[in-house]
């Protein structure tokens, strides 16, 4: 992984970032977040909802485009101070999205903010959310090895 620094951003620099979302990571984050709303978990109540199946949490496009901000754009060290997000279409089991940011201003030298605009969309070209971030961008270039996480088992 590498950031790009404060001082090496310009207007338009952009970049992408996609996750696939499994029946794991949708089981895992609801028990992380706590959030069990049967619409997740449930896919006979889920058919009876507008959405006729099972959803992903909101959240957890949010959570993929803060993935996206600390590992992409701008990066590891990059620091998030705020975030507006508007969900467009749902995200499905086996979906993939792609998160394209795009930096959109530098607001304080001094403080290295910066703000970012979000677009989220899926496999098949689908705006599913959109929406604006404002962080700190790192101060000094760094380069790192992703780390190798631990194997996460449900049972």
């Amino acid at each position: 992984m590498e950031n790009i620094p404060y001082s090496e951003l310009q207007l338009g620099t952009s970049a992408r970032f996609s996750k696939r979302l499994t029946e794991e990571d949708l089981v895992l984050f609801a028990k992380i977040s706590g959030d069990v709303n049967p619409v997740h978990l449930d896919e006979a109540f889920a058919r009876e909802t507008p959405f006729k199946g099972r959803i992903a949490h909101g959240m957890w496009t949010g959570s993929v485009i803060s993935a996206a901000v600390a590992t992409v754009l701008p990066g590891p060290g990059t620091i998030y101070l705020q975030q507006n997000l508007q969900f467009r279409r749902p995200v499905r089991p086996g979906d993939e999205i792609t998160v394209t940011l795009s930096v959109t201003g530098k607001l304080d030298d001094a403080k290295r903010h910066v703000t970012l605009d979000c677009q989220v969309h899926n496999q098949e070209g689908e705006l599913v959310a959109k929406g604006d971030a404002r962080v700190i961008a790192p101060e000094q270039k760094v380069r790192l090895e992703k780390p190798e996480l631990p194997a996460i088992r449900i049972g």
